[in-house]
């Protein structure tokens, strides 16, 4: 077996929209990272506090605590909550939203950063948007600019998933419900085909972990039920694909 690669002297900057989108998304890369004495640090955009359309004050707070404890169960060491309004990303000022993006970028330092790619993963508005402002914050930087990654999915990932979940229940016609998204292939339709699989396999366990800390959204649905001795084999590779924006940082997560 090869020794793991020391990160002790890399930085991940994770940047999303709501909570739960960095354990979906790419929580067994973070928890990797952080194993490997990588310094990774979250932005979320949002608390996730829409619900039908208004805010939610406890869902605010309740979500909130939520992504801390997930970023515990990952290793994540610092989460920064921007605090805009959720469902509404896309009619946030962009040049305002870009900018605050910009300035967590410079504060890190980040060698790469990780976001959603142009489909959102199933093309949410509020994730596009932030694939847009983020990719506009990295392209801002110039030759500062850090390794730009877009999390990505191969189709039929969420459906095996779901497909996991319908073993466990009683009735066949049971429905099929990922995050509140009524058609589990709606995840990786049209996205990039990766330029980067990461076997996380070893941390398959702090990705479910960290998943199941995001009880407001996964109650009822198939991460709520999904066994830890199924995680290795359902959870166990990310994919990944890399922004043409030019670097000089070191793309380190390339060597995992």
């Amino acid at each position: 077996m090869s020794t793991p690669p020391d990160l002790s002297r890399q930085t991940l900057l994770a940047v999303f929209a709501h909570p739960d989108d960095e354990s979906i998304a790419c929580g067994g890369l973070l928890a990797r990272c952080a194993e490997g004495g990588a310094r990774v640090v979250l932005v979320c955009a949002t608390h996730g506090e829409n619900c039908g359309g208004v805010r939610d004050a406890a869902l605010f707070e309740t979500r909130a605590q939520e992504l801390q404890n997930a970023a515990r169960a990952l290793g994540v060491s610092e989460v920064v909550l921007l605090e805009y309004p959720d469902g509404f990303l896309p009619w946030i000022d962009e040049q305002e939203f870009e900018a605050r993006i910009a300035a967590e970028i410079q504060r890190v330092n980040p060698d790469v950063v990780i976001t959603f790619g142009d489909d959102g993963l199933y093309w949410h508005p509020d994730h596009i948007a932030v694939h847009e402002r983020t990719t506009g914050a990295v392209a801002s930087l110039g030759d500062a600019a850090p390794a730009l990654y877009y999390v990505t999915m191969p189709p039929g990932q969420i459906r095996k998933l779901v497909e996991e979940w319908r073993d466990g229940v009683d009735h066949a016609d049971a429905a099929l419900q990922v995050l509140g998204i009524g058609d589990p292939d709606a995840f990786g339709i049209e996205a990039n085909p990766p330029t980067l699989v990461v076997d996380v396999t070893g941390c398959a366990d702090r990705k479910l972990a960290a998943l199941k800390c995001h009880q407001t959204q996964i109650v009822h649905g198939a991460w709520e039920r999904l066994r830890a001795d199924a995680a290795a084999r359902l959870l166990g590779v990310e994919h990944f694909h890399r922004s043409p924006i030019a670097s000089h940082r070191d793309p380190f997560i390339e060597r995992l």
